[in-house]
């Protein structure tokens, strides 16, 4: 049986969690501060992505908008506190992020519609909903580690929306790599994340010798 702990600060290692979660945190205010703040305020590099983000806005701004309602809600299921207390308002939180789910994984494949980011795009948007309902199912069914588990995957790939971002600062990666590689980029940090969510949740099976 798999630790039921995945994400969870009060049990097993709660210093491993509160780092980690205050990692994600300082990751995330980096790329806004880097990305987003930069682009609002038309820095040079980004100049021709402004314009097209301006042109986008339509689907955008429903896209940006559940996006980050659902990095902002996938802490907060994660909080033992909240579970074990407000069982009511943990269930109104997880269908919000379910919804933002879906909402923001079609309307980012509307975005990349047509353009050399679709592949990448459409498959970051099916693992993102098959994770998802994958922990809605487990929920419904009452298998609660095997819902937590993948929330986890879930959450993880929600902020790959996040971390994709950090190379933006990088011309080489922003000006040069070119659509195609970009998305590229895009399947591998999704890859990457539920591989290393995967070992956080196998970590000490895989680490402990059977007698």
């Amino acid at each position: 049986m798999a630790s039921t702990s995945v994400l969870s600060p009060a049990t097993g290692r709660p210093r491993f969690y509160l780092i980690l979660w205050a990692m994600l945190g300082l990751t995330a205010a980096f790329v806004f501060v880097t990305s987003e703040v930069l682009l609002a305020t038309d820095y040079p590099m980004y100049h021709a992505y402004r314009l097209q983000v301006i042109a986008d806005r339509h689907l955008l701004i429903p896209h940006a908008l559940s996006g980050t309602i659902a990095l902002l809600a996938g802490p907060a299921q994660f909080w033992p506190r909240l579970r074990e207390r407000h069982l009511q308002l943990h269930r109104i939180i997880g269908r919000l992020y379910v919804v933002s789910v879906f909402v923001g994984a079609l309307t980012g494949v509307a975005l990349a519609s047509g353009r050399p980011g679709l592949p990448g795009t459409s498959m970051q948007a099916g693992v993102w909903i098959i994770c998802t309902v994958a922990a809605l199912v487990a929920a419904r069914n009452r298998q609660i580690t095997q819902h937590r588990q993948w929330m986890a995957r879930s959450y993880a790939v929600t902020f790959t929306f996040v971390s994709s971002r950090v190379l933006n600062l990088w011309p080489r990666y922003w000006s040069h790599l070119g659509d195609s590689l970009a998305a590229v980029g895009v399947i591998a940090f999704t890859l990457a994340s539920l591989l290393l969510v995967d070992l956080g949740i196998d970590w000490h099976e895989l680490t402990t010798r059977r007698e």
